[in-house]
């Protein structure tokens, strides 16, 4: 007996069984008309009278309707090809429905197989195989039957006749629909049809998926943009968390953009972006992800990998970048900043900043050496100056919604900062102060400018030299509490409403016992941050203190703070000279400020805004 089945073959004479329809001998079941015979041709004597009988009062329009639901539901091809198997077994007695699309690059169709029990099955079928009739169908693009279900290799199936249909449109074929039926091919245009609507579910789940993929992908670079990092990277975050184990991010900058796209243009300086881009594909690994998380600026996470090791392929990323020459500009240079999961932060937004920081600090190095450079977050004093000013430039320009979560990190470092010495203090101070400055951007300077006043302030009504020096740091801390409010309230260019304002009026309070109270050397620096706004009548905040109710050194920083605000340029105008906000102060003297501070301090503010 022939293995496999043809249209003019023993078992089944396809063309003769169509005539026959056409000419009325048995029931045309898409018609779904009943025929007064009720005995089969002698052409179909291999056939049993209830399978004639099953085929005569097939519903087609019924079964359609559901094959259609099927393809509106499934979510993918699993599903699908479960759901198909649930309908053609309970209409059509199918034993089992099968689907495969090819693999282009390993020449082989992957296939999924549905058996009687809803089970799923898979298996390979080699291209190059000839003598497997799935091949053979992909191969030739047409129908092939078969009651020999060894080419599936799957010894778990029933036994049973199969038709083999290509899935594709015109010439190109992209897979097969299989199903078992022991009609075989007397449903072969039914059967077709589904292979049909299985190729326009494989092309638009194609199309979605290069659709999703270029929504994720930057044009320039051919790397995931910044959204798809983001993503990915709070995925590896929770993998690395629920294994236990390090995660490592590296954000390169390419040196000199900005000139190279004033100077040359911007198709130079895409031109180089693009080079390094695909240099960092070509030699980072591949459990690594690489996107373009900036202008200039392209980032790895680096799965199950620390510090060291991180610096190291940084390294070598560097090394590799440093190799291409371009016209006009020579060898490119990069800087690499890395900041490391867990050791250094568990949060993801931290660590991408300290990331930023440290690639800041980096391109630093990269100027004054005129060589590529690699900074982890770990390798420097974050109290440094440099450090500090990178730390708040990235805080502005790019994460000004992140809010008083992340200032928070600062605010921990500050209280767990070991003090050695009152210079040492001062210096953490200072730092701490300028980056609350730089936060608003208003404002900047003004701690350091309102410390020099409050201490001449305080040296001029003769207080002893201690003393001086507590106001002085009081002074520059005094605008502390800013930390906990958001940019939006504080680089506001124009007059804050009435909610904004009950936000700003918190600052003072936050100051006081969210930085200074849980540091016990620092609480006699507490007044001069919660009362500076208190008002000598009693309509200051937060307490509504008044006249000696007020600590003197909360007094002296109060006039000092409002000077330097006078004398300042702000959105909503220029800054006063010396003579008008002293006028000021003189008629606000016994009312918002302490009246004799307010004489001593107009005497001396000639001299301090001449030296400024």
């Amino acid at each position: 007996m022939k293995s496999n089945y043809t249209r003019s073959g023993n078992a089944v004479d396809i063309d003769a069984f169509d005539k026959n329809i056409s000419n009325g001998l048995i029931s045309n079941p898409i018609a779904g008309k009943q025929n007064t015979r009720t005995t089969a041709n002698r052409l179909y004597s291999g056939y049993t009278q209830n399978n004639l009988r099953r085929l005569s009062v097939l519903n087609y329009q019924d079964i359609i309707k559901s094959v259609n639901n099927c393809f509106k539901t499934a979510e993918n091809y699993l599903q699908l090809a479960h759901a198909l198997y649930d309908v053609l077994y309970k209409t059509m007695q199918i034993s089992s429905v099968g689907m495969g699309f090819v693999n282009d690059k390993n020449e082989y169709i992957n296939l999924k197989i549905i058996d009687e029990n809803n089970s799923a099955y898979s298996t390979k079928v080699m291209l190059n195989n000839d003598s497997n009739p799935i091949a053979r169908c992909f191969n030739e693009n047409s129908p092939q039957y078969t009651s020999n279900m060894d080419f599936l290799k799957l010894s778990y199936l029933k036994d049973s006749k199969f038709s083999i249909l290509p899935v594709g449109h015109g010439r190109t074929p992209l897979g097969v629909f299989i199903v078992g039926d022991s009609n075989v091919g007397m449903h072969d245009d039914f059967y077709q049809l589904i292979a049909n609507y299985i190729c326009l579910y494989f092309e638009c789940e194609k199309l979605m998926g290069m659709l999703k993929n270029n929504q994720d992908i930057d044009p320039l670079t051919g790397l995931r943009n910044h959204k798809s990092f983001q993503e990915e990277l709070h995925n590896q975050i929770n993998l690395a968390q629920k294994e236990n184990e390090k995660l490592s991010v590296c954000i390169f900058d390419v040196e000199n953009i900005t000139q190279i796209n004033r100077e040359q243009g911007h198709a130079k300086g895409d031109e180089i972006i693009k080079s390094v881009a695909e240099k960092i594909k070509e030699s980072m690994r591949n459990t690594d992800f690489a996107a373009r998380y900036g202008g200039d600026e392209i980032a790895i996470i680096m799965p199950k990998t620390g510090v060291q090791e991180a610096k190291y392929l940084a390294e070598y990323i560097c090394y590799v970048i440093s190799c291409i020459y371009m016209d006009n500009v020579g060898p490119i240079k990069v800087s690499a900043g890395i900041a490391d999961y867990p050791n250094i932060t568990r949060d993801q937004e931290k660590l991408l900043i300290l990331a930023e920081q440290a690639m800041c600090l980096s391109k630093s190095k990269t100027c004054e050496t005129g060589q590529s450079s690699i900074v982890a977050a770990d390798d420097y004093n974050f109290w440094d100056d440099e450090a500090l000013k990178s730390f708040a430039d990235i805080l502005i320009k790019r994460h000004a919604q992140i809010g008083i979560d992340f200032e928070d990190e600062l605010v921990k470092r500050f209280h767990n900062e070991e003090i050695v010495s009152s210079k040492h203090l001062l210096e953490v101070v200072t730092s701490l102060a300028g980056t609350i400055d730089a936060k608003d951007t208003y404002t900047k300077g003004h701690s350091t400018f309102v410390s020099k006043y409050a201490e001449a302030l305080a040296k001029e009504i003769n207080l002893p030299a201690n003393e001086v020096e507590r106001i002085k740091l009081g002074a520059m801390l005094h605008d502390i509490g800013k930390i906990g409010i958001p940019e939006t309230v504080l680089r506001k260019p124009d007059k804050l409403n009435d909610e904004e304002w009950e936000i700003m009026k918190q600052h003072p309070v936050i100051g006081a016992e969210k930085v200074l109270a849980p540091n016990e050397s620092l609480h006699d620096l507490i007044p001069m941050v919660k009362f500076h706004h208190e008002h000598v009548d009693g309509s200051g905040y937060p307490c509504g203190l008044k006249g000696d109710e007020i600590p003197l050194e909360a007094r002296i920083v109060a006039v000092a703070d409002a000077y330097h605000a006078l004398v300042s340029d702000r959105p909503y105008r220029k800054g006063m000279s010396c003579e008008k906000a002293c006028e000021i102060l003189k008629l606000g003297a016994g009312i918002q400020w302490d009246a004799e501070l307010v004489r001593h301090f107009v005497m001396i503010a000639p001299s301090m805004t001449a030296v400024q």
